[in-house]
Formats: structure tokens, C-alpha cells, sequence
């Protein structure tokens, strides 16, 4: 009987013994270019040389040259659960310096056009909130927790900030997440010439895209098409733009302490135009014109 519960003990404690770190699979100091799904990448990866796949956890991640920059190309996969996984593994497993994302987005902000590239100064999860109980037809109460200066309502959707760790084993509690001061200077001054206005198929744009820098994005688990909450958003939060996965990647980078920035081209106006959502008619001018102003970033880090 002894012996049974000494083996018994000793396998216990194997099990609950910590995982080994897995390795890294790539000492090489490299920028982390980051998609979201198919149609946001090929661009990039096809303009990349000295490529080589890694297969972590179903996810590819190309290590390879980019206008003359070690990188690392991977998609995060749609939506914000996607988004962090994905980019803390990346950081786990590879020696990313900083990260940059290239995608499209639904715009917010009426002074902006479909194929233009935003890039905000700061990100922020819209979608943290409390469901606040109906007390009346049209009227809702949150709990005595919530914060009586949070933002605006929208119908029983009450905003609130996100509470994290720091790294001196306190907490912090934020809801925008800023860009790196530094990418956000040189995006500033990338000409937009390589910006395209129209697909192969000869759909066009109706005005030469741009490239705007500063402002605010916002990210949420939400495919954004409703004039409403698009207005709500553009008032509450002063937004540019709306996607699904930036906020929670800008969250990681700041977790970790790695430099980031989002290049974001619209798509679509997030449900603020007259007729049916656009994304599909203009997607790829936009993921391609977000990649080619990476592009631009890349080559201006090389000055």
C-alpha cells in the first residue's frame, strides 16, 4: 500500500509539474506583419522573398524579407479571440521586435471614403459592456458597480473601460490602447501614390484613396452594418474607423511591450451608406492598398 501511494503521489506531481517554454523557432530580430484572413495577405506575401512556413497550433507563420525588412507574416484569424491568441503565440515563438497590421476596416468617420488608409493614434474594444436590466420599457439600470462617468449608453449597451495586469503585479484600468509614437510619425509622412483606385475587374473608387493618420479605431467582435450604431460610435467615441480584431492585438502589444501600429483601409462605411454594405465590392482594393502602405512603412523604417 505504501508503495501505491508513493507512485500515486509521484504521478500527481508529474502531472501538475509546469510545461516546458516551447522554443523559439526564430532568433532573427523581425517586424510582425499581421492579416486577418485570405484576402488581406496574399500581397505581401507575394512581393516577399526567402520565405519559410513554421506551423504552430494550424497557424502559419511565414518568416521572410519584405522591402529589404526581416518579418514575420501571419493571419490572426477574424474577430478578437483569434486576434490575441494568435498574437501572443507569435510573440512566444518568434523574436518580434514590432508589430504591424494590415487590413481593411468599416469606416466610421464621414470625412472618410471607401480605399482610404486610416491610421489611428489609439484603439479601443467597444464591445466591453454590461447588458444593463430593462426597469421600464426604454429604460435601463446598471449595477451599482458600473462607473457613473463611463461613456455614453447605447440602449441597455453601457461602455466600460478593460481592467489588466501590469508588469509590476498591480493593475491598470484603460479603454484606449495607443500606437507607438514612433511608426505612427513615419506613417504620417508615406505618400499615397501607391495606393491603387481600382481592381482588375475595372471597379473603381470614386476619388484617389488617401492615407489619414491619427484619430481613433475601434474593434469588437462584431461585423459593424447598422447606421445607428455606426452614429453612436462616430459621437460617443470620436472613431475613424471599426474592425475586429486591431484593439485586441493593440492590447497584447502593450501587454508585452512591443511597439505597434495598424494600417486599416475602408472596405465599407459599417452600414452608413444608403445601399448594401460595399466590403464586398471593394475589399480587395482596400486589403491591397492597407498592404502597400506597409509596404511604404517597411521601406521607410530601412532610412
Amino acid at each position: 500500500m505504501p508503495s501505491f501511494k508513493l507512485a500515486s503521489a509521484c504521478a500527481l506531481l508529474a502531472l501538475s509539474a509546469a510545461a516546458p517554454a516551447a522554443p523559439v523557432l526564430d532568433a532573427t530580430p523581425r517586424t510582425a506583419v499581421v492579416s486577418a484572413f485570405g484576402p488581406e495577405e496574399p500581397l505581401l506575401l507575394k512581393q516577399a522573398a526567402d520565405k519559410r512556413e513554421h506551423l504552430v497550433n494550424g497557424v502559419r507563420f511565414t518568416t521572410a524579407l519584405l522591402e529589404g525588412q526581416p518579418v514575420l507574416l501571419f493571419m490572426s484569424g477574424v474577430s478578437m479571440s483569434n486576434a490575441a491568441m494568435n498574437t501572443q503565440l507569435a510573440l512566444d515563438r518568434f523574436n518580434v521586435r514590432r508589430i504591424v497590421f494590415s487590413g481593411i476596416a468599416g469606416g466610421v468617420d464621414d470625412q472618410l471614403r471607401i480605399g482610404d488608409v486610416a491610421v489611428p493614434r489609439r484603439w479601443g474594444n467597444y464591445a466591453e459592456a454590461i447588458y444593463a436590466r430593462e426597469t421600464a420599457p426604454g429604460r435601463y439600470a446598471p449595477p451599482p458597480y458600473a462607473d457613473p462617468a463611463a461613456r455614453a449608453n447605447y440602449g441597455m449597451i453601457h461602455p466600460r473601460d478593460i481592467k489588466l495586469a501590469t508588469a509590476d503585479g498591480g493593475s491598470e484600468t484603460r479603454f484606449w490602447f495607443e500606437v507607438d509614437p514612433g511608426l505612427l510619425q513615419l506613417a504620417k509622412g508615406l505618400p499615397a501614390d501607391t495606393l491603387r483606385r481600382c481592381d482588375a475587374a475595372q471597379r473603381c473608387l470614386s476619388a484617389p484613396p488617401r492615407i489619414v493618420a491619427g484619430g481613433s479605431g475601434l474593434s469588437g467582435p462584431i461585423f459593424m452594418d447598422n447606421a445607428g450604431y455606426r452614429d453612436y460610435l462616430a459621437k460617443t467615441y470620436l472613431a475613424q474607423v471599426v474592425d475586429m480584431e486591431t484593439a485586441a492585438v493593440a492590447q497584447v502589444a502593450h501587454a508585452n511591450r512591443v511597439p505597434f501600429i495598424a494600417f486599416r483601409s475602408l472596405s465599407d462605411l459599417a452600414g452608413g451608406s444608403e445601399h448594401a454594405n460595399e466590403m464586398d465590392t471593394f475589399m480587395q482594393i482596400a486589403a491591397d492598398n492597407a498592404a502597400n502602405t506597409v509596404r511604404g512603412l517597411l521601406r521607410a523604417l530601412k532610412r
